[in-house]
């Protein structure tokens, strides 16, 4: 009997383990997100569903193309909380992404997040690194209707690999799945991190390590 109790214990401890993982389920049909509230909650504070209507639930433009005129020559057009007050609580969002001609979406990483990724139009080579130690790097290229998943928290990126411009549609697995583009952050800090810390983590010269600083 006891080890019966024990081992209830243990799938208990396991399931809440992989709960705590994603967003919190919803405890009602909707929490149309109040924009006005000052409460702080994890999540956004829910508004009186009386006013709610079909508004809230609603967003338009995702047809307009992002601009990529920028160095890494893509666009990102997130459709999250802000735009859609009705996707609060609800554990989902999505984005568009335009690619200028062999523009990137630079490696990356959503911290609550898993994102799959639907090729729109164009040609795009996508990848993701596994975590340490193996660091195993999967990658394809991916053509107009495919579909990649990047589980969540990996390093994952896409690039154009056409002469024309791409577009994808992806979804991510929480309201507000976060992005941490790598060199941005390590290179972009604020403040800076020490050089010496950069420079002997990449295994560069600190000259080096500043150039790259000054160019985040």
């Amino acid at each position: 009997m006891a080890s019966q109790f024990l081992l209830l214990g243990v799938l208990l401890t396991l399931t809440c383990s992989v709960a705590l993982a994603s967003d919190p389920g919803p405890l009602q049909d909707f929490c149309v997100a109040d924009k006005n509230s000052s409460v702080l909650v994890n999540g956004q504070a829910c508004k009186h569903p009386l006013p709610v209507n079909a508004t809230d639930f609603f967003f338009s433009g995702l047809h307009l193309a992002g601009n990529t005129s920028n160095p890494v020559g893509s666009r990102v057009t997130p459709v999250g909380v802000p735009q859609i007050p009705g996707l609060n609580t609800l554990g989902i969002s999505i984005v568009r992404i335009d690619y200028a001609p062999w523009g990137i979406n630079p490696p990356h990483t959503h911290p609550r997040a898993t994102e799959i990724l639907t090729v729109i139009e164009g040609s795009l080579k996508v990848g993701f690194v596994t975590s340490n130690p193996e660091n195993r790097f999967f990658t394809k290229v991916l053509q107009k209707g495919d579909v990649f998943v990047f589980p969540i928290g990996l390093v994952h990126f896409q690039q154009n690999v056409g002469d024309y411009k791409a577009i994808a549609i992806a979804a991510l697995s929480s309201q507000n799945p976060g992005v941490i583009t790598i060199a941005n952050a390590v290179f972009g800090s604020n403040p800076d991190i020490d050089v010496d810390v950069l420079a002997k983590a990449f295994q560069l010269d600190k000259g080096v390590a500043q150039y790259l600083q000054s160019k985040f």
